[in-house]
């Protein structure tokens, strides 16, 4: 339970929520398409925290001297073969769960976007294992932000609203922006917080690259971002005051802002890593309830 990070979840949810959300506001929600993606979603998520906890333990960047959360394999907790087997599983129960969603929301659209969606699964499941993992790990050269951004949140909310719809409108791009800048900024505080053990170890993350004072307002804009793509959303597709509910989260976002630029201590972002998760939840929620009001 500690290997898979619970308090990753909340994120894990909120671009099939979203996606799920607006198709139902189109009358067009699948029940079982639903709940496959859920599956799928928090597979991958599962996924890619053990195979981070391996990858970085291979690589020595984690220590005793790591600010975050217990890594399991670095700390003896779960022996490496038996973390290899762990990631095993996990791929094959996305594989299944994948397929499953394929077929249910792909019945009658061709054999073009089958093979087009079972691609973008198998490129979700090679993401999430090599962003540690292997000779030449992306999140160790400055990509994971960007990985991130695009299975979190494009990915995530337009591949299943299509999935629900069987069609696409380029301003779904719009809340999917907003999902990925709030699950970038997720992995942002994460890689601030983390941001001397990686540069000791030479794991170039964005915020090494870039440096902890530039990432805070890094981190501004991205968060910022995600409100103004979302309101542009709402202004293009406006019919009534409720559709701006969720700016209740806007708060929440501006408290997660302050924290991030007053920290004195790395480890108080862990808390701050948390509520960023939650409320990037809360404003895919808050948005698809304002879209079925």
């Amino acid at each position: 339970m500690q290997a898979i990070r619970p308090r990753t979840r909340p994120l894990a949810l909120s671009s099939t929520i979203l996606g799920s959300f607006i198709a139902a506001s189109e009358h067009q929600f699948n029940l079982r398409v639903f709940i496959l993606a859920s599956l799928t979603t928090l597979f991958l998520q599962i996924l890619s925290n053990l195979a981070n906890d391996y990858g970085d333990y291979t690589k020595g960047t984690d220590s005793t001297a790591r600010l975050g959360p217990k890594r399991m394999v670095q700390s003896g907790l779960i022996k490496p073969l038996r973390m290899i087997l762990a990631i095993i599983i996990v791929v094959s129960l996305s594989l299944i769960s994948g397929s499953l969603l394929i077929l249910e929301g792909t019945r009658g659209t061709g054999a073009g976007i089958k093979i087009f969606y079972f691609i973008l699964g198998i490129g979700a499941i090679l993401a999430a294992v090599k962003y540690t993992i292997g000779k030449k790990p992306y999140g160790y050269i400055g990509l994971g932000d960007l990985f991130v951004f695009i299975f979190f949140g494009l990915a995530g909310v337009i591949g299943t609203y299509y999935l629900h719809t069987h069609h696409l409108r380029l301003d779904v791009l719009l809340p999917a922006t907003s999902v990925g800048f709030l699950s970038v900024g997720v992995l942002n505080i994460n890689n601030i917080r983390d941001y001397q053990s990686d540069k000791k170890a030479s794991k170039r993350t964005m915020v090494v690259l870039i440096g902890s004072q530039r990432a805070k307002f890094y981190h501004l804009s991205l968060l910022i971002g995600a409100v103004i793509t979302g309101s542009l959303y709402t202004l293009i597709n406006f019919e009534s005051g409720y559709q701006w509910l969720f700016l209740i989260t806007t708060p929440m976002l501006f408290m997660n802002i302050l924290s991030v630029y007053k920290y004195t201590r790395p480890l108080e972002l862990n808390a701050e890593l948390k509520k960023l998760a939650f409320s990037t939840l809360l404003f895919s929620f808050t948005f698809g309830i304002g879209l079925l009001i």
